[in-house]
């Protein structure tokens, strides 16, 4: 590459796994990082949705290998981790996209079923993949984890608890998981408040907004994929504001 020009594909020979692929800021975030030059692993349950975006990357002149789990299964993440340690040696990029929305209901009336399904998904699943990909990132010469959060995991509100609670635990994880790998390997760990976005969670949450007045998934995912290839120091947090 010339001095004074911009690699457009600077993450290519890298190997990125998102989460939550099928759809939404999960699926934007697995394009752009295969526009850039990844390799991208995409994962989630609907594996009809994720050939609909496998296709897509290809179309478009990238890479990518469709992963369909379960991550709320017991063992459906070991099960891709061990899939994936067979064809990979080492794993770059991992985006932390899969997510449960619960009911918007009081904590009063919030059944347990309901919070563990969050609990499950939210937390144990994203502790699991974070304990299996470990030893494919500590073989990367530049790994970056990348979570998604949202703004009631600092800041609660009513009738959000238990989505609240379960963004808490994970962002606590990560934060902690970050401190413990910064002087041992080269992992860098950020967390993204991704704000109002164009999702099929967003409109569950607010059945009346209209999607016109936020943002797109193509926003956030295109400012992961700028995150991805910054220098930032783990640990870092920031939100997506809207664009226009």
């Amino acid at each position: 590459m010339m001095a004074g020009t911009i690699d457009a594909k600077p993450f290519s020979g890298q190997l990125a796994l998102v989460t939550g692929a099928s759809r939404g800021i999960g699926a934007a975030t697995a394009r752009a990082l295969a526009a850039k030059g990844a390799h991208v692993i995409l994962t989630a349950r609907d594996a009809k949705k994720l050939e609909q975006v496998e296709d897509a990357i290809h179309d478009a002149g990238g890479s990518a290998t469709i992963a369909p789990v379960d991550l709320a299964e017991p063992e459906g993440v070991a099960r891709l981790i061990t899939a994936l340690s067979t064809r990979w040696q080492a794993l770059d990029v991992v985006v932390l996209a899969a997510a449960h929305f619960p009911q918007l209901i009081s904590v009063t009336q919030l059944e347990s079923r309901e919070l563990t399904r969050s609990l499950m998904l939210n937390v144990i699943a994203q502790q699991a993949l974070l304990s299996h990909c470990d030893p494919l990132l500590r073989r990367s010469q530049d790994a970056r984890v990348i979570a998604l959060t949202s703004s009631v995991g600092q800041t609660p509100r009513a009738y959000w608890g238990a989505y609240a609670a379960s963004k808490a635990a994970l962002e606590a994880l990560l934060l902690a998981y970050a401190q413990e790998v910064q002087a041992i390997s080269k992992i860098r760990v950020a967390i993204v408040d991704p704000g109002a976005t164009r999702t099929a969670m967003r409109a569950r949450a607010y059945p009346g907004e209209d999607p016109a007045s936020v943002k797109p998934p193509e926003d956030v995912a295109a400012r992961i994929a700028a995150l991805v290839a910054e220098p930032f120091i783990s640990g870092h947090r920031e939100r997506v504001n809207q664009t226009a």
